[in-house]
């Protein structure tokens, strides 16, 4: 006897992470468009962070896309620079860390000045610290007017880094720019 509501079930479909940036003079419809091109492509939006500075869109974006159609998605993603757009994108690696961390958070405020990203990296890098986010923006001071910096940080510390090391490294930090740093779990 042959069963007529028997469905075959479907395999599941190997797919390819692929990280886009993305820049463009600031109009309605970027998001639209890299939307809809990922759904012709049977594509899935993952991740994504996006902001108009400026007068420029800048985003990244990670997206999913089937296997059989990943060639095809990226012929499509260059056809954009004609409205525009510049796009770059990377076939993603594995996500999976080569090393143990702890995730931590840092919060920054001070009076702005140029080279204070540079000068709290600089500590972070040489401890193997991994930024996985930052944001950055500046503010004037309520009482005197004076341009704020103010920065927040994920982080990803290695557990064999030296955490009281780092520590000490940014509280020096703090006290030669003037600013307070926060180095939260």
């Amino acid at each position: 006897m042959i069963r007529s509501d028997f469905v075959k079930p479907k395999l599941p479909t190997m797919s390819t992470s692929i990280v886009l940036t993305v820049v463009s003079e600031d109009h309605p419809g970027i998001v639209e468009t890299l939307s809809e091109l990922l759904a012709e492509h049977e594509g899935n939006w993952t991740e994504s962070s996006m902001l108009s500075m400026a007068g420029q869109f800048a985003g990244i974006l990670l997206a999913s896309v089937p296997d059989r159609q990943v060639e095809a998605f990226l012929s499509g993603l260059a056809r954009l620079e004609s409205k525009g757009m510049q796009i770059v994108a990377k076939r993603s690696g594995s996500a999976q860390q080569a090393i143990a961390n702890k995730e931590f958070t840092l919060d920054l405020v001070g009076q702005d000045r140029p080279g204070i990203i540079h000068d709290i990296t600089r500590i972070l890098a040489s401890h193997q610290v991994n930024v996985q986010e930052l944001e950055t923006h500046c503010q004037s001071a309520s009482m005197s007017g004076e341009s704020l910096f103010l920065a927040h940080a994920h982080l990803l510390i290695p557990l064999n880094a030296s955490l009281d090391g780092l520590q000490d490294e940014l509280e020096d930090l703090a006290n030669e720019l003037m600013v307070d740093i926060k180095l939260e779990k």
